[in-house]
């Protein structure tokens, strides 16, 4: 059961201005951004070469091109983005994705609001379900 395997990366915090009122969108924020892979280490532990797993160096460069790029009006779209640009990678079997809005306009106190997404790759769909 290779695919219990994980990559987790915590914690990365990209300035983006998602949200649905007029000031989010011109003021910005900072998100934060979780992710945990699904996908089999096997090959790069036995390789020790980086060429044979997920460079998370890359894909927090790409998940931050996400978040700093075109606004959405919620976080559930935000996250959905970013895990279907997770899962383009054919290696990665699913993604779990949470999204952190440490700043949203609420006027109570609260330390985070979050939107956490799972999704399955198509490829990983098709093996359960066959």
């Amino acid at each position: 059961m290779d695919f219990l395997d994980a990559i987790t990366l915590t914690g990365l915090t990209v300035f983006g201005r998602h949200g649905v009122f007029a000031h989010e969108r011109e003021n910005g924020q900072d998100f934060i951004v979780d992710l945990r892979l699904h996908l089999s280490v096997r090959q790069a532990a036995a390789s020790d070469d980086v060429a044979d797993t997920v460079h998370y160096g890359e894909l927090a460069e790409r998940v931050a091109a996400v978040v700093a790029g075109e606004p959405v009006n919620l976080l559930e779209t935000l996250a959905t983005r970013i895990a279907d640009m997770v899962l383009e990678d054919e290696r990665i079997h699913g993604v779990e994705v949470t999204v952190h809005k440490p700043h949203a306009p609420i006027p109570l106190n609260f330390a985070d609001v979050s939107v956490t997404v799972q999704r399955v790759s198509h490829v990983q769909r098709e093996w359960s379900e066959g």
